[in-house]
Parts: structure tokens; C-alpha cells; sequence
């Protein structure tokens, strides 16, 4: 039988019992006071009115019931069964907002008719005990069989709608019960007529139900109210996160699976180490946002495919702390940034950037440390190929005590290889769209700027560049012999030597010119001059291609020397030169200097050239910290 045919079955039992029990007591109705009968009928109609909404369902109940309680003490039972039927009939008719089905008047009159049968069944004796025990049967019967109805019609547990929508209301009944006990007493004592009286008090029943419903409804919906709201904030915060993860992902490619993955182990080592939900939460955001801080850095340290240089090294350890800025800017309700400042402490207090020892490291960012080294570890970087997983956990344990927590060692040791399955299993976030190639636009305002191919262009140095091109080792040696020959220059003059001789072995060029920086004044130096003799002014910091390099600290490959300070003075000379290679020296987390190199070629220089002339204008940071001297132009 399904579920509505079942509610039919349970609704016309009801409706035929209720039926039963009505005619019955009609059958042997008497009355030994008839207008007391009919006063009490009068006033149990009024009384009908005053109905309260039932929280959870649509449904309403009337405290009439205080007038059927005394019918049961004084009438019998044909009377009671009487006044029941007609306070139920106005209760559905007359006061109803909607009329309602005629199935839904005869069950909600059947079903008092029951409870007032059950109840007067149990009535023994005038005292208090008695009247208890009757409202506590009336009061079961009625509830429980329309919250059965209830259920069939909804679904839903029975037991747990009348929980839900009835037993609040029994303390009441109980009030009921007591009131209906004192005017029994005063009947017996000044006459029926007292519980005439009996209505105003009804009244003040009826608005503290109705108010107490109203306060409920009104908390409730503001719990409601609220939960959607913290659930929308949560949402919000979860899409903050994932964005913030993705402008990581489109700064450092390798970091888009490595986040994911950092989540996954985190959140699992977090739930190991009994970390509570607000923790866990903080510590989910931490792992998605650890390297926010990598925007910060330039590209090419974040990219170097090797060791990083001392002064690389310091700026890459800033990432700590701007990531922690960043973070702590969106104000999230749990603590973030702690955990993304500290993810590269260690145990033992030789991290950064704050050199916190042991427990004092949040464990978050403890757990962050260890999981974020491991995944290192075992990923794919640009330096090497990943290590298998048994081997980077092997590097995690015999750091234990050292550089990571010995806790969160353990759990990654017990559970590496389960929290790996989890972390392949899961989707990561979605990736930007970094690799679509647009159609439209034909060009750029400024042309296009194009990188030459290793045989886009022939002269007297190409064949050697070709060379090294084809033989990366060799090129390796030239560099490290002209970073060794510009370190031991005695002098400004065997410097500009050295340069001239042994630079075109890398990078081909027609003109150079080495700037040194002077507070926000770029210096060239003479005594020696290119066949241009066009690099001869001071430059203010930011103007010009070098002006822009030292200003930035980034380099222009195939820049236009026709926006040079000294293209005015010099057009006709300036015009011969068609590109521009220029890249900042820098020392000490500063730019100290420039070193430029100019073509007759348009679009001449490549990234290889970049490499090359980068190696060489660290080897010139050296010299270049010394007091000022001359610096040299030429060719």
C-alpha cells in the first residue's frame, strides 16, 4: 500500500471511530443543567478564536481545550462529547484564515472526539492528581493522531512531528489543567457561573501562547537568517581562496597541482593531530594560499632553472611576508596569515622569516612546513626531476626535530602513501585559461617585437653564437671565464678590456654601455666611446630604456633605441641602431647599475642573449658597489 492510499485508510479509520464515539455519547446524552451546558458551549465558541500557529507545520491549535477539561469534570460524557463537536466545528469553520477540505473538518472532530473519550475515561475524582492525568491523556491522543496525519502527508517521522510541533505546547495544557481544577472549585463554591470568569484569564493564556510562537518564529527565522548567511560568507571565502590560488597558479605554473595536493595532505595531518573545524578551516585556506606572497617576486627568480643566488634568495624569502599581508587584507574569521608567515619555520629555529623555534609555530604552519617540502620533493620542479615518494618521505624523517615538527613527521610517515591515493583521486582546482591563442587584433599600437631564431640573421658574430648555441657547455665555460676575468679588473680600464674581448663571445652586439647608479642618477663614463659617441648624458632614474631597467629591475630584450634621452641630440647616429638588449646589476636586493647593448638589426637579440648578458651583469655587480668610477661605453 502506498503512502497516499495509507493516509486515506488512516484518515477514515479516524473519521468512522470519531463517529462511533460521538453517536454513542448522543445516544446516552442527558443533562442535569442545560443552561450551563449551553453557557459553557457560548463561551467555548469565543474561546475558539484564539488560536496560536504551530511551529514546523501548517496547522493551529485553539486553547478551547481549558473548557473541555472542565466539561469532562462536570458534564457527562454526551455533553462533553457535545461541546467538543461544536468548539472543533467553529475552531475549523469560522475561524479558519482558508476554508478548509471537508476531510481535514471531520478528521481534526474526530480526533478531539477520541482524546475527550480516552480522557473521560481516566476522570475518577475532582482533585488535582485526577485532572493531571487527564489533560496528559487528552493531550497524547489529540496531538499524536494528527501528528500521525501529518506525517503520512508530508513524510516524516510521527514521533518526531509531534517532538517537533506538539510537546512544546504540553507545559500549557498542564496550566490548563490547573486553571480548570480552580474553577471546578469555585463552581462547587459560588456556582457554575464562575467559570464564566474564566475568559479574560483565557485571553492573557492566549497572547503569551501567541506571543511565545510569534518570539519562536521570529528566532527562528533569524537562526535561518543567519546560517544562510555565514554559508554564503563561507562560500565567499571558499571563492576568494580559489582565485587567489589560481593568480598563484598563473604566476608559477608548477604551484596548480602542488596546491591542491598541499590541501589534501594538510587537512588529512590537521584531522590526525586533533585540530578543531575552525582550525581546520584556517589551515585549508593556508594550504591554498601559502605562496601568495610569490606575486611579489619577479618572474625569473620564481622561474631560474637552477640555485638561487644569496641575493635571489633573500627576495624569495619575502614571499613569507607579503603573503601573510595579503592574506590578513581579506580578514577572514579564522586565523590565516600566521600560518602563511610561517610555513618556512623550522623546528628548530633556523627558518624564516621570524626564527621561531618549535612549538612556538602554529601548528598549522607547522603542518604546512613539512607537507609543502614533501610535495616539493616529490613533484616535478625546473631544476630536477621529482623524487619517488618513499625516497621524499625518507628526507621528511631524517628531518624530524630539525626542520619539522616530529608529529607531523609521524603522521606523514604512517600515511604518506594513503593520503597520496587521496590527493591523485581528487580534482584540482581549475586551471586559468594561460595557453588559448586570441585571433583578434592585428597588432599593437607599438608593432610587434620579435625574438630572432638562431640563423634569422648572418654577420661576423653570428657563426659563433651558433656554436654556442649547439654546445651549452662550452657556453657555460666563456661565461665562467668572463665572470673571473671581470672579478680580478684591477682597474675601470682593464675592466671596459675585458669586457669588449670577451663579451661578444656570448652575446653579438654593436654598441654597449654600462650605467652606475648614483641615488636616482644614472652615470655613463667616456674616456672610452663607441663609434656613435651617442652615450655621453646622466639619466634620471626611470628615463630611457636603461633609465626604465634600473627604475624596475627588470630587463627590455629587443627594446627601441630610438626612445633613448639622447636620440634628439643624436638622431642621425641614434637611427643606425635598431634593438636594444638591456639588463639591470643589481646587489644587495638593489639596482646598482645597467648594462645595455645595442644592434643595427631590427628584433636581433633572443633569450639566449638575455642569459647571457644576465651572467654577465651579476659578475658586474662587484665592481660596480665600489665608489664611483668611470664606466665605459663602446662597442
Amino acid at each position: 500500500m502506498n503512502s497516499s492510499h495509507l493516509q486515506r485508510a488512516y484518515i477514515g479509520t479516524v473519521v468512522g471511530l470519531g463517529a462511533a464515539v460521538l453517536t454513542a455519547g448522543l445516544y446516552t446524552f442527558t443533562s442535569h443543567n442545560l443552561a450551563r451546558l449551553v453557557a459553557y458551549i457560548i463561551v467555548a465558541l469565543a474561546s475558539a478564536g484564539m488560536k496560536v500557529k504551530l511551529p514546523s507545520v501548517l496547522g493551529t491549535l485553539s486553547i478551547n481545550f481549558v473548557f473541555l477539561l472542565i466539561g469532562i469534570a462536570e458534564l457527562s460524557l454526551g455533553e462533553t462529547l457535545l461541546l467538543g463537536c461544536l468548539a472543533t466545528l467553529a475552531q475549523c469553520i469560522f475561524h479558519a484564515k482558508s476554508r478548509p477540505r471537508v476531510s481535514q473538518v471531520l478528521f481534526s472532530v474526530a480526533s478531539v472526539e477520541i482524546a475527550l473519550r480516552a480522557a473521560y475515561s481516566f476522570h475518577h475524582a475532582p482533585d488535582l492528581r485526577s485532572f493531571v492525568l487527564t489533560t496528559t491523556v487528552f493531550f497524547i491522543s489529540n496531538t499524536f493522531l494528527i501528528a500521525l496525519v501529518i506525517a503520512l502527508t508530508e513524510g516524516g517521522n510521527a514521533v518526531q512531528v509531534w517532538k517537533t510541533s506538539y510537546f512544546w505546547s504540553f507545559p500549557s495544557y498542564l496550566t490548563g489543567a490547573a486553571l480548570a481544577w480552580f474553577m471546578t472549585q469555585a463552581n462547587r463554591i459560588v456556582g457554575w457561573e464562575a467559570a464564566l470568569l474564566l475568559l479574560p484569564v483565557l485571553y492573557v493564556v492566549y497572547r503569551s501562547h501567541r506571543l511565545y510562537v510569534e518570539n519562536l518564529e521570529e528566532a527562528t527565522a533569524r537562526a535561518e537568517q543567519q546560517r544562510l548567511h555565514a554559508e554564503e560568507v563561507a562560500a565567499l571565502h571558499r571563492r576568494t581562496i580559489e582565485a587567489l590560488a589560481l593568480a598563484i597558479e598563473a604566476k608559477d605554473e608548477c604551484t596548480h597541482d602542488h596546491l591542491k595536493r598541499v590541501e589534501i595532505y594538510a587537512v588529512e595531518v590537521g584531522k590526525e593531530l586533533g585540530m578543531g573545524e575552525i582550525e581546520l578551516q584556517a589551515l585549508r585556506a593556508a594550504a591554498l594560499l601559502h605562496d601568495i606572497g610569490k606575486i611579489a617576486i619577479p618572474e625569473y627568480i620564481i622561474a631560474k632553472p637552477g640555485k638561487l643566488t644569496p641575493e635571489e634568495f633573500n627576495i624569495m624569502k619575502t614571499h613569507t611576508v607579503v603573503g601573510a599581508e595579503l592574506v590578513e587584507r581579506i580578514q577572514f574569521p579564522y586565523p590565516v596569515a600566521p600560518l602563511v608567515r610561517g610555513h618556512h619555520e623550522k623546528w628548530n629555529g633556523k627558518g624564516y622569516p621570524d626564527g621561531l623555534v618549535g612549538v612556538q609555530i602554529p601548528l598549522g604552519a607547522r603542518i604546512l612546513a613539512a607537507v609543502d617540502c614533501l610535495d616539493a620533493l616529490a613533484s616535478d620542479r625546473q631544476y630536477r626531476r621529482a623524487l619517488p615518494l618513499s625516497e621524499a618521505v625518507g628526507i621528511i624523517e631524517a628531518e624530524a626535530g630539525a626542520s619539522f615538527d616530529p608529529d607531523v613527521v609521524r603522521v606523514l610517515v604512517t600515511r604518506s602513501a594513503e593520503l597520496e591515493l587521496k590527493a591523485r583521486s581528487e580534482k584540482g582546482i581549475q586551471k586559468l585559461s594561460l595557453d588559448i591563442r586570441i585571433e583578434r587584433g592585428a597588432a599593437p599600437a607599438a608593432g610587434f617585437a620579435q625574438l630572432a631564431q638562431a640563423a634569422s640573421f648572418d654577420n661576423e658574430h653570428s657563426p659563433n653564437l651558433e656554436q654556442l648555441r649547439s654546445a651549452p657547455t662550452e657556453r657555460t665555460r666563456r661565461q665562467a671565464e668572463l665572470a673571473a676575468a671581470i672579478g680580478h679588473c684591477p682597474e675601470a680600464e682593464s675592466l671596459f678590456d675585458t669586457l669588449r674581448s670577451l663579451l661578444p663571445d656570448l652575446v653579438a652586439f654593436d654598441a654597449m654601455v654600462i650605467y652606475q647608479r648614483q641615488g636616482r642618477t644614472l652615470v655613463p663614463y667616456s674616456s672610452k666611446t663607441d663609434i656613435y659617441g651617442i652615450f655621453d648624458s646622466n639619466l634620471v632614474l626611470g628615463e630611457g630604456l636603461s633609465g626604465w631597467v634600473a627604475e624596475h629591475g627588470m630587463a627590455i630584450v629587443n627594446g627601441n633605441p630610438s626612445v633613448e634621452s639622447d636620440y634628439m641630440k643624436h638622431s642621425s647616429r641614434f637611427d643606425a641602431l635598431k634593438a636594444a638588449l638591456s639588463v639591470p646589476v643589481s646587489a644587495n636586493g638593489g639596482v646598482i647599475g645597467v648594462l645595455t647593448l645595442y644592434r643595427r638589426e631590427c628584433d636581433s637579440f633572443t633569450m639566449g642573449d638575455l642569459d647571457a648578458l644576465t651572467e654577465a651583469a651579476t659578475a658586474l655587480s662587484g665592481p660596480l658597489q665600489m665608489p664611483p668610477r668611470e664606466v665605459f661605453v663602446g662597442l
